[in-house]
């Protein structure tokens, strides 16, 4: 009983003081504009990515990662997942477009409501994101056939792109591969030595 009461106090203080915090007022740029700039900083969900929802506008009408997610099989038991394959996959491509490459990143932007619109989730009353043991554990389960099948549905997206961008007029379409250089430093998990370049490093892949 009395730690409930105790709890009950700091949760209303709690509140009260982020009120009181929210509700400061800063005044921007006053020697430069005759009118002050007032930036009000009381909106409890907010998120700096808005414009990644251009991003999930062009995805969804290429419907890329949601063909890529579907063709990936997943191994775990039913009973005990709590985010999907193709939400977990939507979640780190989406991530790494916005500038957070690290899979740490998740910690932080479990609750943002933009990157959970991403992933086609209530802003407010969605569940948070998956964490970043989740997305290693996601990234290091993929196997050589899903890698296979996410390179194929990618080629059919990016053959399918041009001949609508053509008008079905094109009889053939050249794609360029070409590797990039991304050197590593540290024992770099499935990192190698590249004569070539004479330091360790990745090699991906790329179509253009």
């Amino acid at each position: 009983m009395l730690k409930s009461s105790y709890e009950a106090a700091f949760q209303t203080q709690r509140r009260l003081f982020m009120c009181v915090q929210n509700k400061t007022n800063c005044i921007l740029f006053p020697e430069l504009f005759a009118k002050p700039i007032h930036a009000n900083f009381d909106q409890d969900l907010a998120s700096s990515d808005g414009g990644a929802l251009l991003l999930k506008a062009a995805d969804r009408r290429i419907g890329l990662t949601s063909a890529m997610g579907n063709c990936l099989w997943d191994r775990r038991q039913t009973s005990k997942v709590k985010h999907g394959l193709p939400e977990l996959l939507a979640q780190r491509i989406f991530s790494i477009a916005c500038g957070y490459p690290d899979a740490n990143d998740a910690a932080r932007l479990g609750h943002d409501p933009i990157h959970k619109m991403l992933i086609e989730r209530d802003p407010v009353k969605g569940l948070p994101l998956a964490s970043q043991p989740t997305l290693s554990r996601f990234e290091n389960a993929v196997t050589r056939s899903d890698l296979l099948s996410l390179g194929e549905v990618l080629a059919d997206k990016v053959i399918a792109r041009h001949r609508r961008r053509l008008n079905r007029k094109a009889r053939r379409i050249i794609l360029d591969l070409d590797v990039s250089h991304d050197p590593t430093h540290g024992q770099q998990q499935l990192s190698f030595f590249h004569g070539h370049y004479d330091t360790r490093c990745y090699l991906p892949l790329f179509a253009f």
